[in-house]
C-alpha cells in the first residue's frame, strides 16, 4: 500500500532546488520583471506537474486495489484508506486551481501584488508560498479577523 502524502502549502524541497532563487537582490523597479516572473512561473508550472503525476498514481493505486474483501474490517479498512486518500486528492485538487490562478494573474501582470492593498508581496513570501494572493500585514489582518469572527 502507498503512504498517502501530506498537501504542502509550499512546493517541495526538490522544486525548490530544481528552480533556484536569484541571488541577487530585487530592486522595486525590478521586481516581477521577465526574469523574476519567468522564475516563479516556473516553479508554479513544475509544482503543478508533481501534483498531477500524484493525482495519476492515486488513480492507478485505486484501480489496482480495488478489492472486494469479505472480511468486513478488511473491507472497511480500505474504504477509510481510500477516502483519506480521496480528501488529499481534493486538497490537492484545490491547489492546482491556486497555482492555475497564479499563473493567470502572472500573464494578466497582477501576479505578486497584494489583492487588497496592492502593494508587493515579496519575493521572499513569494518563495515560500508563490500561490500568496496578500502582503503579510493583509495576511496577517485577515487571520486576526477570522480568529476573533470564528
Amino acid at each position: 500500500m502507498d503512504k498517502v502524502t501530506d498537501i504542502k502549502k509550499s512546493p517541495p524541497k526538490k522544486l525548490k532546488k530544481a528552480v533556484t532563487p536569484a541571488k541577487r537582490k530585487i530592486s522595486h523597479r525590478d521586481y516581477m520583471g521577465k526574469e523574476q516572473s519567468e522564475h516563479f512561473r516556473q516553479i508554479l508550472q513544475a509544482w503543478k506537474i508533481e501534483l498531477m503525476k500524484e493525482v495519476d498514481r492515486t488513480v492507478h493505486h485505486m484501480q489496482d486495489d480495488a478489492s472486494n474483501f469479505p472480511d468486513p474490517n478488511d473491507r472497511a479498512s480500505q474504504e477509510e484508506e481510500f477516502a483519506l486518500e480521496l480528501r488529499t486528492r481534493d486538497r490537492e485538487r484545490k491547489l492546482i486551481a491556486k497555482i492555475d490562478e497564479s499563473i493567470s494573474h502572472m500573464d494578466s501582470g497582477d501576479y505578486g501584488y497584494c489583492e487588497i492593498c496592492g502593494i508587493e508581496i515579496g519575493a521572499k513570501r513569494l518563495e515560500a508560498r508563490p500561490t500568496a494572493t496578500l502582503c503579510i500585514d493583509c495576511k496577517t489582518l485577515d487571520e486576526i479577523k477570522e480568529h476573533n469572527l470564528g
